[in-house]
């Protein structure tokens, strides 16, 4: 199993009082080279887990892959160290017969932090990519009520987060019945939702037509990006999006919403997607 977290001896300071010494725990960050047909394409700093996910919904980001018979398969790298060892962060993927690799220009100049993924881009003109899917066709139309609903229960689904508090969470929720399909953590929120793209593409679902994308943190331009590369219609967040987030979903014919905590929210682009239905009594 992958090593989620890690324990550390810390030093716990109030002003005015004495120190005290206990154990505390930490997220695990570390990186992850992805590989396709032996040849390098990107290093990110992720949380270790559901790592061939977290592959799988890199190449749809990245426009390399659209569907999921196109990602053949994924194993870790034997012999990553000097030592021969497998440290179990080398990643090579095969993509199905026919499928062109990814194009050269694609490779990352240097490491994607688990801040940042698009800063790793070797040329700004890279940072727009083509979808296979048109999102302004999806019939989707999300209840206000509903939708305020899933910042809570992405919350209560995150483990690892309870003990640390220091990770992303991103869930894939139908958009009718409001049923979480999948929800995952990561240090990095580009890498928590690469992971659910990725489960999504292993489950040949995309593309996630009916679905809302809900993130923890901000609606960043890239997690947007991504949310219109495996076609979901519906991108929520507890905070703010960018600017360039809302030109994106506006140009696309994404909903894009923001500030979604308790009975509210702000619908940035997309409005007409979001009702409020009548209550049954």
């Amino acid at each position: 199993m992958a090593r989620l977290m890690a324990r550390r001896k810390v030093t716990r300071l109030l002003v005015g009082g004495e120190p005290s010494f206990r154990e505390d725990v930490l997220a695990v960050e570390e990186p992850l080279e992805i590989r396709v047909g032996g040849t390098p394409l990107a290093v990110t700093m992720r949380t270790p887990g559901h790592d061939f996910e977290l592959a799988a919904g890199f190449l749809v980001s990245e426009g390399v892959i659209s569907r999921g018979d196109e990602f053949a398969s994924a194993r870790y790298c034997a012999g990553a160290t000097a030592e021969g060892l497998n440290t179990y962060n080398v990643l090579d993927v095969t993509l199905a017969v026919g499928v062109k690799p990814p194009d050269p220009s694609l490779q990352r100049s240097f490491y994607t932090t688990s801040s940042c993924g698009v800063c790793g881009k070797a040329s700004i003109d890279l940072v727009r990519t083509q979808s296979a899917y048109d999102v302004r066709e999806d019939p989707l139309r999300v209840d206000s009520q509903l939708l305020t609903t899933f910042p809570t229960l992405l919350r209560d689904s995150q483990e690892v987060f309870e003990k640390t508090g220091g990770l992303h969470a991103a869930g894939l929720f139908d958009g009718e019945s409001g049923e979480l399909l999948v929800m995952r953590e990561d240090v990095g929120r580009h890498n928590a939702v690469d992971k659910v793209i990725g489960w999504a593409v292993t489950e040949g679902r995309l593309p996630l037509t009916g679905v809302v994308l809900m993130v923890s943190g901000r609606a960043s331009f890239e997690l947007t990006q991504k949310a219109m590369m495996a076609g979901i219609p519906v991108l929520a967040a507890v905070s703010a999006p960018s600017s360039l987030a809302a030109e994106l979903a506006t140009e696309v014919g994404m909903t894009l919403v923001g500030f979604l905590r308790g009975e509210s929210m702000v619908v940035y682009a997309g409005a007409d997607r979001v009702v409020s239905l009548p209550t049954q009594d």
